[in-house]
């Protein structure tokens, strides 16, 4: 095994040292002037009427988020909210336009596909990102059935966080509720993660079974998203060209929804289309260029020590697996006490005997508490093929219902061989979603 001796989490100080080598050109002078000039069309545009949304202007005016994150899934609202404003739907001012606003009409359409092309961008950031990261906390876990659970508890975590989305959006959500959703998920993680690393919540009893994997990388993923950690000093670099390019796609949006709300009594004069033409080429050329620019960054970025780096870890084995002697007509039994539901019951086990009699019964059980017994996993003998010399099995179910669970290795059958079998066997709890 790898020695991790020297390696400390990795400090605020650190990544400073880091993003020297990352300067981000500074965005165009264009984006504050233009974003002047929409503050402004939103001023003239609420004198016509009183917005039907006291809170419209307000947003308008509100200081972005203070964490990169926010300020990304805030960005992705905004984008969302002004393509739905512009989709050929019956009830959008753009389906109702005039001949006589055929002007208008094509500007609309230069800004719905700009929309277009700088979400996809958006999302596929978004993805890259969340998949790399979770790719490299991977090549730290142990490569046996701990790290297939862990991903396992993943994906059925994600895939519940989906159908709750689903869920809203089908009850009638709005896309401001969406997102909400969506950063409260985002949160979520956060906690898992800082849960992860400080061994608390559900995952007291989960990190004992991360047997191999470097503290260094459990105290980082604890303290990664303090207020003052590591991330602060990503959000004091690159945090103010953000902030300034949520504050112009939210001016963008208001100003269109102002402007169809005024449709009928309030037409944009030359210049106004051509300002807002310009102000949508103009953050959405800077904003791909932002996400670009800090993807490259984030996919160097040293936020956890590359298993290249750190050597690989080796799996402990002697303090993971027990070895113990299954005597000819007897049973061995291991039971596990399970406290909730769609917790995970994992196991590997090896026979080793040289060639003869390579062979052992296995079978799962669930014990009621008034003692009734349901297979869980049938009877199987499990033989050795004919050129090995190692029987070995692994496998894992989720479980249907808390209370007693038993494995059991059978040799009642042999007369004479015993069985000499190595095992691990882990109950892995459920990743909960937080309560709080």
């Amino acid at each position: 095994m790898a020695s991790t001796e020297g390696l400390v989490p990795i400090t605020r100080a650190f990544l400073a040292s880091y993003y020297d080598k990352y300067p981000f050109p500074p965005l165009s002078g264009d984006v504050s002037r233009l974003y002047s000039d929409m503050a402004s069309l939103i001023q003239l545009l609420a004198l016509q009427s009183p917005p039907s949304q006291a809170s419209l202007i307000e947003e308008a005016n509100r200081e972005p988020p203070h964490k990169i994150d926010e300020n990304m899934w805030k960005n992705r609202e905004q984008m969302e909210e002004i393509l739905f404003l512009l989709q050929p739907s019956p009830l959008s001012p753009l389906f109702q336009l005039r001949e006589d606003d055929a002007e208008l009409s094509s500007t609309l359409r230069h800004v719905k596909d700009n929309f277009d092309k700088a979400l996809t961008a958006m999302i596929s950031f978004q993805t890259k990102n969340s998949e790399r990261i979770f790719s490299t906390v991977m090549t730290y876990m142990p490569q046996d059935f701990r790290g297939t659970l862990i991903r396992q508890q993943k994906e059925r975590s994600e895939r519940n966080r989906q159908a709750e989305v689903d869920a809203l959006v089908s009850s009638g959500g709005t896309i401001r509720d969406t997102y909400a959703l969506l950063w409260k998920q985002q949160m979520e993680r956060r906690r898992q993660l800082a849960q992860l690393g400080s061994a608390t919540g559900v995952y007291k009893t989960l990190v004992k079974y991360l047997v191999g994997v470097p503290q260094v990388l459990l105290d980082f993923i604890r303290q990664i998203n303090d207020d003052d950690g590591p991330m602060e000093e990503q959000r004091e670099r690159y945090g103010p060209h953000l902030y300034n390019l949520t504050k112009m796609v939210t001016a963008i949006r208001v100003s269109l929804t102002l402007l169809w709300e005024r449709y009928d009594t309030f037409k944009l004069n030359k210049n106004q289309m051509n300002l807002l033409s310009e102000a949508v080429i103009v953050y959405t050329s800077e904003f791909e260029r932002f996400i670009t620019f800090i993807s490259d960054v984030f996919a160097n970025s040293p936020f956890f020590i590359s298993a290249d780096t750190a050597g690989t870890l080796g799996s402990r084995e002697n303090e993971e697996y027990k070895e113990i002697i299954v005597q000819a007509g007897r049973t061995y039994e291991v039971s596990l006490m399970v406290e909730s539901e769609n917790s995970y019951i994992a196991w590997d086990f090896s026979l080793v005997q040289g060639k003869i009699s390579m062979d052992i019964g296995f079978c799962v059980e669930y014990i009621s508490a008034s003692g009734e017994m349901t297979l869980i996993l049938p009877y199987h003998r499990y033989e050795a093929d004919q050129d090995q010399l190692c029987l070995f099995l692994q496998g894992n179910f989720s479980t249907l219902m808390a209370g007693n669970y038993k494995l059991v290795w059978d040799n009642s059958y042999s007369s004479f061989f015993r069985k000499t079998l190595r095992y691990k066997v882990d109950c892995i709890p459920p990743v909960v979603e937080p309560t709080n």
